[in-house]
């Protein structure tokens, strides 16, 4: 059972996460010999994120499927952090797992600090609409070098959500099979801007 730190008022998200062991520790040796620091966590208690147990319990309501969860380190640069997601890739692959890539985190980050009524709620500033709506009409094309030629600006422009760290792992991830996306959805959190976005591979 997990109550959300700052939205605690919604209630209790409860889940049930099976994690894949081996593929995890695979990765955390496939870090290392990248040259970057990464260090599994055993231990049951651990809190895990709002995010990540909303898409267990959406794309996953059967708890059929084992997961590799990773922090969204905001440390290294969009180039590295490809690289990781690209290393995780592989180590799945070699370990015969088949994989879907899911990045959690949110587009424009300005949330509205008063309290508002949830049948109110609207991006915060036209500029965040505007700049958000430009980054989700870039991922619908496919165009990889346009996207990232706009995400560093918008990030910092918009306040995005860890810097748009999850794209970049994302987009590491998948590589050159991208083709396009969908947005299947597109609104506000409390000021912030969210989407829910499909990605299309070849």
């Amino acid at each position: 059972m997990h109550v959300d730190e700052n939205w605690y008022q919604h209630g209790d998200l409860e889940y049930d996460i099976t994690i894949d062991r081996e593929l995890a520790e695979a990765c955390v040796v496939g870090s290392q010999e990248a040259g970057i620091n990464s260090k599994a966590v055993d231990y049951d208690g651990f809190p895990i994120d709002s995010g990540s147990i909303v898409m267990a319990n959406s794309l996953d309501p059967q708890h059929r499927y084992r997961y590799v969860l990773a922090s969204n380190n905001v440390y290294h640069d969009p180039a590295m952090t490809e690289k990781i997601a690209a290393m995780a890739v592989s180590k799945a692959h070699q370990l015969g797992r088949r994989v879907a890539v899911v990045g959690i985190g949110g587009l424009s980050g300005t949330i509205f600090r008063h309290r508002i009524e949830l049948r109110e709620d609207r991006i915060a500033t036209d500029a965040d609409d505007r700049m958000n709506r430009k980054l989700l009409s870039l991922l619908k094309s496919g165009n990889t070098a346009d996207v990232k030629g706009y995400v560093g600006e918008y990030a910092t422009a918009a306040k995005a959500d860890m810097g748009m760290n999850h794209l970049s792992r994302v987009l590491g991830a998948i590589g050159d099979r991208y083709t396009g996306a969908d947005v299947l959805g597109y609104g506000p959190v409390y000021g912030s801007g969210q989407a829910v976005v499909q990605f299309r591979l070849r």
